[in-house]
C-alpha cells in the first residue's frame, strides 16, 4: 500500500468486489434488483469520490493508481447476488476500519476529507446492504 495517504484511499476503495461486479456487468447477475440498485449507487459514490480525488492527484502531478481487480474475483462470475451480500457487506467493513485511519490523517487535509466523504458513504450503504441480508446465507470464508 503507498505510503501517500491520499493514494491509499484508491487502494481502499478502488479495487473492491463491489466495483469489480459493476464493471463485469452488474446487471447481468442473477438476484433482486433492489441489490442491483444499492450497488450501482455504492459504486457510483465511490467513483464519484475517486474521481474528485484523483483531480488532486493530478495537481500534485502523480499519477493515479491503476486499477487491478484480484483474480479471484472471477469466481464470482454469474452468483447470486444475495449469496455476495454477505461478503460484500464485509469488504464495507474492512473499508470502514481503514478509512477511519486514513480520515484521520494530520499531513494531508485532502485525504483527510475525501477519506472522512468515503466513511459516511460507506458506513450508510454498508447499512442499506445489510439491511437486505436475509435468510440463513452464511459469509463466505476471505
Amino acid at each position: 500500500m503507498p505510503a501517500d495517504p491520499l493514494l491509499r484511499l484508491f487502494d481502499v476503495l478502488q479495487p473492491s468486489l463491489a466495483m469489480y461486479l459493476a464493471d463485469c456487468g452488474l446487471w447481468s447477475y442473477p438476484g433482486p434488483e433492489e441489490i442491483r440498485l444499492a450497488l450501482a449507487d455504492l459504486v457510483a459514490d465511490q467513483r464519484n469520490i475517486l474521481d474528485r480525488a484523483a483531480v488532486v492527484v493530478a495537481e500534485r502531478e502523480q499519477a493515479r493508481p491503476r486499477l487491478a481487480y484480484p483474480i479471484s474475483f472471477s469466481a464470482w462470475h454469474d452468483v447470486d447476488l444475495r449469496h455476495i451480500l454477505p461478503r460484500l457487506v464485509a469488504v464495507l467493513d474492512r473499508q470502514r476500519t481503514e478509512l477511519e485511519a486514513l480520515a484521520a490523517t494530520p499531513d494531508d487535509a485532502a485525504a483527510a476529507g475525501f477519506a472522512a466523504e468515503a466513511l459516511r458513504s460507506v458506513q450508510q450503504h454498508r447499512d442499506v446492504l445489510a439491511g437486505k441480508l436475509k435468510g440463513p446465507v452464511a459469509a463466505p470464508s476471505a
